[in-house]
């Protein structure tokens, strides 16, 4: 008599576990090929622009005029086949501007009714040029679909598609005329991602590029119904304990006086991060573990993720901006002083 043949439910799950590893990284690899071929160099900022977008976090590129911030997430549309929309914002602009609002209409019968017009805001990628010339008003428009995932008109209140994800420029030079992003808007951006000017030999390939007769073609290689699924893939890869103690403290050392904070956080910080730097941390690396071809995320992860998750959820004080400390020295200095915990801490 045969024995009866039973599963081992540790295999199944552990093939299951590669195969979305595998086509995690696929997906991340043929997005990231088909925007380098309109972006020259600036890999770190699309690895970050991507980890981002497969998080589900929002990102603020910072940068100067004319480095191909807005460029970056229109390829990165094209090549996802999302919704995509750009609001340039100025002084001028209302809620209503980017949200929608109701106008009234003229029906078949001769009579009038009310209905919604959408406004730019209603999309799967939102880039949000110049943030930080839009008024207080329409910042906090905009804040409720960071956070919330839905506009409110009136007393209508609409869900946003998914994938939703707002991608925010902002010039750190020029400052007049604009409105400083307030910090409980500055920590609903899972990345701050600092770009910067392109090496002497990418200059020669941007002029070939943008100077020619020939342009790039864009092909989407992936849907908003693959983005979503794979941020459920991602949600679920395992976090060791050593890994998610490293994170809390990379977040208590940001916060001043705490046991694990450095004499530059104690002596230039008036404010460190929040529980979502935490979250940010964990979502964040949780991606990194899968396009470097893991299911659980190690202290690396982590630590590679640090430095966009945290950045912009310092807030300095004045010692710092008398001494020119910037918040990146700060988060370069929680990293070197806190320690990666051993499993058994």
């Amino acid at each position: 008599m045969s024995t009866p043949r039973i599963t081992d439910k540790n295999t199944v799950a552990v093939d299951e576990a590669r195969a979305n590893v595998a086509e995690f990284k696929d997906v991340f690899d043929r997005v990231k090929a088909e925007v380098g071929k309109q972006i020259v160099g600036q890999q770190a900022v699309i690895d970050g622009v991507l980890t981002a977008l497969m998080a589900g976090g929002h990102v603020l590129l910072e940068g100067v005029p004319g480095i191909g911030k807005t460029m970056l997430v229109r390829t990165l549309s094209e090549a996802l086949r999302l919704q995509f929309s750009r609001i340039q914002f100025t002084p001028d602009m209302m809620p209503a501007d980017i949200q929608g609002t109701m106008v009234l209409t003229e029906t078949e019968g001769g009579g009038h009714e009310l209905t919604f017009q959408e406004g730019p805001l209603i999309a799967n990628l939102v880039l949000a040029d110049e943030i930080n010339r839009a008024t207080p008003k329409t910042q906090s428009a905009l804040l409720e679909a960071m956070q919330e995932r839905q506009i409110t008109v009136g007393k209508r209140t609409m869900p946003l598609p998914e994938p939703f994800n707002v991608m925010a420029t902002q010039n750190p030079v020029e400052q007049e005329g604009t409105y400083p992003l307030p910090e409980a808007q500055l920590d609903r951006f899972l990345f701050k991602i600092i770009v910067d000017y392109p090496k002497e030999s990418e200059y020669h390939e941007i002029i070939d590029r943008t100077t020619g007769s020939g342009e790039a073609a864009i092909e989407a290689v992936t849907d908003a119904e693959t983005i979503v699924r794979l941020r459920a893939i991602a949600r679920s890869v395992a976090v060791p304990e050593a890994a998610k103690s490293y994170a809390v403290r990379l977040v208590m050392a940001t916060q001043p006086h705490s046991e694990y904070a450095p004499d530059g956080v104690n002596a230039y910080a008036a404010l460190g991060s929040s529980p979502r730097g935490v979250q940010g941390l964990m979502l964040a690396a949780k991606v990194q573990a899968l396009i470097n071809g893991r299911f659980a995320i190690s202290t690396d992860d982590v630590k590679a993720v640090a430095m966009p998750v945290l950045r912009h959820r310092l807030v300095l004080n004045f010692h710092a901006q008398a001494n020119d400390v910037s918040a990146d020295v700060l988060v370069e200095d929680v990293l070197k002083a806190v320690k990666v915990p051993h499993s058994a801490d």
